[in-house]
């Protein structure tokens, strides 16, 4: 069971960068037109909506392969001293936090979205709809929040703390 949720949260991941990709392509495109646009007397109308609303997608797109990959930061100052048993704890209950504070977002989002919609909420200059971002970053906070707990769950499984696993190539 456990290969098939990692396949399917592998490939969800891979979704959600490809979102986080394609918002950060938009947002360089719109700030080299804005630009460029400016240089000539001629900016961008609604640059900073669609900057606004892009990077919520570029950052939240991002954070599952991010977490994947081990990019977060991590503060090994007293690991020498810890047990290992200790480490192993502190390497499964840190992704299960994760994941409870990515719910938590998930939640919060999901229902200042209901308020973005019931009173049709909209960006400042070219009135996009702040509900359909919002409800992008609730699904892309879902996903970081089930990597993390697979991984949490792998970790508990192999009994093996992070720092003492043979590095694995990326």
């Amino acid at each position: 069971m456990l290969p098939v949720l990692k396949k399917l949260a592998d490939r969800l991941i891979g979704l959600s960068a490809i979102f986080g990709s394609i918002g950060l392509i938009i947002e360089v495109v719109v700030i080299l037109v804005d630009v460029t646009g400016r240089y000539f007397g001629a900016p961008l109308t609604g640059a900073q909506d669609i900057s606004q609303m892009t990077m919520v997608i570029v950052v939240f797109g991002g954070m599952a392969l991010c977490d994947k990959l081990g990019g977060h930061i991590s503060v090994d100052v007293f690991e020498h001293v810890f047990p290992p048993r200790l480490l192993w704890f502190g390497d499964v209950i840190g992704p299960l936090l994760g994941a409870v504070i990515f719910c938590g977002i998930a939640w919060t989002v999901w229902e200042s979205a209901a308020l973005s919609r019931m009173l049709n909420l909209a960006t400042n200059i070219i009135y996009l709809p702040k509900a359909w971002f919002q409800y992008v970053m609730v699904v892309l906070s879902l996903i970081t929040a089930f990597g993390m707990v697979l991984r949490a769950l792998e970790i508990a499984w192999s009994g093996v703390p992070l720092s003492h696993k043979p590095d694995e190539a990326i």
